[in-house]
């Protein structure tokens, strides 16, 4: 192929960190596979499933000069013997790995005569964030790309493990060849697919959280060679050949019977013509992998229960379509997603530092790789599994710590995510009048909890939903386009073959319109989405103002911690979400409401400060009556992002050009000032009995000191019942500290990516002392590390003014706090406020 692959992996800078896990092909919950321990070499271990089971993937490589065979990826060399007269097996150095949001590269070095050769694998599972409809495609691409002056041959399998969690499952397979494949302007690449199945689907279920339906797509080019059978059979013929024989064995069998595995082999041919002199040459072969899916869940839509399809099924009449335009699509999704990741890279590296911009790298493909995408062109869904905590669908206070990913990257994706929840809810299948925990018990079923039985969690689901509501209302409302657009496709793009010129919201190229029409970035776009389903908002603060100021015993986000009554932080949560109404009640024309729930959350935050605030100031109470403790307030992060915290009386027209993040992703910011929304210009901002903000300086102030007093070695715990934190929420609090509390925390964090002996995708709960393990819940690879976006997305807020707003924070250093004396001097009240009177708490 002419395009080059090797300055495509040459991009993806130098990783500073060197996390346990990282990804290789992650798309979606079943098409997900990772490098395990990932800091040995990548021969030492198998990839493995998100769940830390084995995934049957390999890679090895044969130089025919010197009969050496040398495994890059996976355990192949497992299957030849030690010793044997055709070959010998041994080892290539490892140079490491590099990786960002889209992209992992292993790098080798293999000795030769005059001069070593260097491999690299490179896979790529690209985001795409001004083309949803790549976003959709189910599938990753892996290139091998060889630079050297010796002949070199390579061999890659998979087995069955791909597509059962079961392993006495019998699988199906074939190898699939046509003719040619066409393209708008002639003809595509010719590729080879082995298609492999179970041999019995079961629609719809998992095994150990696989997907038991599905069929694997593993594609390469027609002219390498391919060849299916007995695993250790396949790798000894390669290792003494350097190919393989074009053969299929037909023996249907289960998954570790005689273990069928499906393979290529590519000979690279890079030996000059010049006798004695190296003149290095570049070849490279790329393999793809498309898991199909149809359905791809069940929804209990306002219709009704529904089969839903895969999104990429609008764009293609056949799998084998998709698959041949995925192939062909490499060089425009490469640079889509190389565009991200570096726009992604200079916000990140600008917001934090290059530990941060490595956090934020490594948590991208994560975050996707929880989702589905389905709907139509003009009407896509976005499905979301609670990936290892529960298993849930469609999770709210999932979402919720994933939602700044969503706001930086791609807002309408975020809409896309909350479309299935209020259409469920709005066509009265859910019973209760506070918003639902989540759509279905498990994924990929969406039956929804007609019986209203889902984990209560009523405070926390309502202020998420109405939090969640606005952010976007507001994203839309001042044109926060996605973190890099793209008004039109790269050069040699590939038209999309089945391209309707009725779709709204994509070009004939897959590259999202900027004013979709159900979804455009405008102020009426936004007033017309709040309005759908304003029943709702209102139904779930009504809930709210009778509930969050003092909450009675139940469940937060973080309910491995268990129940607990007057908690601070959630109350915190739902106030912010009366205060969030107010404001949506503004755009949609309801004056009366907004009065009323300014008024109120006005009103409810001089309390919270009474309450939940201990008696010396210097920190926020885990629970209003919990004397002698403390807590994380990661939710005070909502009071900035929604613009709250921004000052009317200091406003002038105009974005502010040195803070508003959009300047580095060739945005163009729109000519107006974002005000609090509801203000006018000249108008002072009412956010209750307290001015100019909702919550006071003087309470960030109190908790950036705070968290600065109790930081541990590896993080800021989550309040003082334990030592294990979650990541999502240390970079919540993070963000709205000041410079040297943020700093210390993102270095803790950094530090624990470093040193955890955690051996599972990016867990967001562990342990800030000892080896910063697992803290006997074992949480990994969910979406919810969307939350370590929170700096990127505030930035983006407000203009650019929510994170102005704060810099009084940065105005001197973090005060000293005695935690100890601090926390004695809390708990000796508790007899005094007991006398006073908490009868009602």
């Amino acid at each position: 192929m002419r395009f080059d692959f090797l300055a495509l992996a040459a991009l993806v800078g130098a990783s500073t960190l060197t996390p346990n896990t990282v990804p290789l092909i992650v798309r979606n919950p079943y098409l997900s596979t990772w490098l395990y321990h990932a800091r040995d070499a990548p021969w030492e271990n198998w990839p493995m499933f998100w769940t830390g089971a084995h995934v049957g993937f390999s890679v090895m490589a044969s130089v025919p000069s010197s009969g050496k065979v040398y495994p890059l990826l996976g355990r192949p060399h497992d299957s030849l013997p030690s010793s044997h007269k055709s070959y010998k097996v041994t080892y290539p150095e490892y140079l490491g790995l590099t990786f960002d949001a889209s992209t992992t590269n292993l790098t080798y070095s293999i000795p030769g005569s005059s001069s070593p050769l260097r491999l690299t694998l490179s896979f790529l599972s690209p985001i795409t964030p001004s083309s949803t409809f790549r976003q959709s495609i189910p599938a990753a691409y892996m290139t091998v790309i060889a630079e050297g002056c010796f002949d070199v041959d390579v061999y890659t399998d998979l087995n069955g493990e791909w597509v059962t969690g079961n392993r006495d499952n019998t699988l199906r397979w074939e190898l699939h060849e046509p003719a040619g494949q066409k393209k708008g302007n002639g003809t595509g690449t010719a590729v080879k697919t082995w298609k492999v199945a179970r041999a019995s689907e079961q629609l719809l279920t998992e095994f150990a959280d696989r997907a038991e339906w599905g069929t694997l797509h593993f594609s390469a080019p027609a002219d390498v060679k391919h060849q299916s059978g007995t695993s250790a059979i396949l790798r000894q013929h390669f290792a003494e050949k350097g190919e393989l024989r074009n053969e299929v064995d037909k023996g249907y069998r289960r998954v570790m019977e005689d273990e069928p595995v499906f393979a290529f082999s590519k000979s690279f041919k890079l030996t000059g013509d010049s006798k004695g002199k190296c003149e290095s040459r570049e070849e490279s072969v790329m393999f793809t992998y498309a898991l199909v899916q149809d359905p791809v869940v069940q929804f209990a839509s306002a219709r009704g229960l529904t089969l839903m399809k895969p999104l990429w099924q609008s764009y293609f009449s056949s799998a084998d379509e998709l698959v041949s335009y995925h192939y062909d699509d490499f060089e425009t999704a490469a640079k889509l997603a190389g565009e991200y990741s570096d726009t992604l890279a200079k916000d990140a590296y600008e917001s934090g530092s290059s530990d941060y911009q490595d956090i934020a790298a490594l948590s991208a493909r994560q975050v996707l790789g929880a989702t589905q995408f389905s709907g139509t062109p003009d009407d896509p869904i976005l499905f979301l599994k609670e990936i290892s905590s529960n298993g849930n669908f469609q999770t709210v206070d999932v979402i919720f710590p994933a939602f700044p990913f969503f706001l930086y990257t791609n807002p309408r994706w975020l809409a896309y995510l909350l479309a299935p929840l209020l259409e469920h809810q709005l066509s009265g299948q859910y019973p209760n009048d506070y918003s639902m925990h989540d759509l279905g018990a498990h994924f990929p079923n969406a039956t929804g909890h007609p019986d209203g039985r889902d984990e209560y969690m009523p405070v926390e689901e309502c202020g998420n939903m109405l939090i969640m509501g606005l952010a976007l209302a507001n994203a839309l409302r001042y044109d926060t386009d996605p973190a890099f657009v793209r008004e039109k496709a790269c050069g040699g793009a590939r038209a999309i073959p089945a391209a309707k010129t009725w779709w709204q919201t994509v070009d004939g190229y897959g590259i999202d319109l900027p004013q979709g029409a159900k979804l455009s970035s405008t102020p009426k776009a936004a007033e017309k989405w709040l309005s759908r389903f304003y029943k709702l908002w209102k139904q779930w603060t009504g809930y709210l103002v009778r509930e969050s100021l003092i909450p009675h015993n139940q469940l937060c986000t973080d309910d491995f911690a268990g129940w607990l009554a007057n908690q601070t932080n959630l109350a915190l949560k739902g106030i912010i979400g009366i205060k969030a109404m107010s404001e949506i009640a503004d755009i949609v024309g309801e004056k009366d409401d907004a009065k009323f729930y300014r008024k109120t959350a006005g009103e409810y935050i001089e309390k919270w400060q009474e309450y939940g605030i201990s008696r010396d100031g210097t920190h926020a109470k885990l629970a209003y009556t919990w004397y002698g403790s403390w807590t994380t307030i990661y939710n005070l992060y909502a009071d900035s992002l929604l613009c709250f915290h921004v000052d009317g009386k200091n406003e002038s027209s105009g974005y502010d050009s040195k803070t508003y993040a959009g300047r580095k992703s060739g945005m163009q910011p729109r000519v107006e000032s974002q005000l609090p929304l509801g203000q006018h210009q000249g108008q002072t901002y009412e956010a209750g009995k307290d001015g100019d903000v909702f919550i006071p300086d003087r309470v960030y102030q109190m908790q950036s000191d705070w968290y600065h007093a109790v930081l541990q070695k590896y993080g800021l715990p989550l309040d003082s019942r334990h030592l294990y934190t979650k990541s999502d929420w240390e970079f919540f609090a993070a963000a709205v500290t000041g410079r040297k509390t943020r700093t210390e925390i993102l270095t803790s964090v950094a530090k624990w990516v470093n040193e955890t002996e955690t051996d599972r995708p990016f867990t967001d709960l562990y342990d800030t002392e000892g080896n910063g393990g697992f803290p006997g819940i074992w949480f990994m690879a969910r979406p919810v590390v969307g939350g370590h976006f929170a700096f990127l997305a505030l930035e983006r807020a407000c203009g650019g003014k929510a994170v102005k707003a704060l810099e009084f924070l940065d105005k001197k250093e973090p005060k000293e706090v005695d935690v100890e004396l601090a926390l004695m001097m809390d708990a000796s009240t508790a007899e005094q406020y007991d006398d006073e009177g908490w009868e009602d708490l």
